[in-house]
């Protein structure tokens, strides 16, 4: 999936929590990793136009999930743009030194959209009505994490902390009776305050403009795309941090919240009760902002 992980257990068989770790995650690496050429999920992508393809039921619930934070959020959160991604050097064809050309964008972005792929949940399948590309890296890892936590939690595992690429998930305490503590990742440069969570019995997901990019002309591109424009966000949000219930809805939160304008991005926030934390570059330098909901957890 392009990243890394680990997992914190107290107790038990390390061998075990191990095994399970593979299999778990090995698993959703076969369902739906697009950086896997031999995936569900790229086989899909790769499949006829119109051909109806079985999908393995995990698939389904992430794909039916990333419909509806698709809806909810008016087109800033969209599985279906991964051939501009790709385009844009932030899938697995490797990173760019400039931006692609604009007719190349046009072409690409006008394959995308929710109405390029018809699923049918019930019968586990789906299929491409036209030539787009599914990328679900803004939920998947989330998935993976709850994914991960679950299966270590029905092994009796019941204290523990699971972490993809950034994305966590706490359960229960540590050895030394003290929630897990998770210090989100301060920005380069910044002086802000650094926000600890006590990940007890919640999932914490990030996303920041600052992990992978590339300058060309003076002009720095983030590998975070706007599915609305087809183009790298051109706001100033820096990194957004989501706690949420579980890790899969965190995650799809935070990419919303990285892909809207700020004050847009706050107001949404608000409105649908998000413990969210913004932080935008501006010209008096990183400025940070709570959600009440996330006011109200740290007070």
């Amino acid at each position: 999936m392009g990243t890394s992980w680990t997992a914190k257990v107290v107790g038990g068989d390390p061998q075990a929590a191990r095994a399970i770790a593979g299999r778990v995650l090995g698993q959703v690496i076969a369902d739906m990793s697009h950086w896997e050429p031999g995936s569900a999920l790229s086989r899909l992508n790769r499949a006829p136009i119109g051909s109806w393809q079985r999908l393995p039921p995990a698939l389904v619930t992430v794909l039916a999930s990333a419909w509806r934070v698709a809806g909810a959020s008016g087109g800033a959160f969209d599985p279906t743009i991964g051939a501009l991604a790709d385009l844009w050097g932030f899938g697995p064809s490797g990173p760019r030194t400039a931006p692609p050309p604009a007719e190349a964008i046009e072409a690409v972005y006008a394959a995308a959209g929710l109405d390029a792929f018809e699923l049918d949940p019930l019968l586990l399948r789906a299929r491409r009505l036209r030539d787009a590309r599914l990328d679900l890296s803004g939920i998947a890892k989330g998935y993976a994490v709850d994914a991960l936590a679950g299966a270590l939690e029905a092994a009796g595992h019941r204290d523990l902390l699971v972490e993809i690429g950034g994305e966590f998930v706490g359960r229960g305490l540590r050895p030394d009776g003290q929630p897990w503590w998770v210090e989100v990742e301060s920005l380069p440069g910044s002086n802000l305050a650094p926000l600890r969570i006590a990940a007890h019995d919640i999932a914490i997901a990030t996303s920041g403009d600052y992990r992978r990019s590339f300058t060309s002309g003076g002009r720095r591109y983030a590998h975070t795309l706007d599915p609305r424009t087809g183009r790298p966000i051109v706001h100033g949000t820096a990194s957004v941090t989501v706690l949420a219930a579980d890790c899969m809805h965190a995650d799809a939160w935070a990419t919303v919240l990285t892909v809207l304008p700020p004050e847009e991005a706050r107001s949404w926030a608000t409105e649908h009760a998000l413990a969210a934390r913004i932080v935008v570059r501006t010209d008096r330098g990183l400025e940070e902002w709570l959600s009440p909901v996330l006011q109200a957890m740290l007070g």
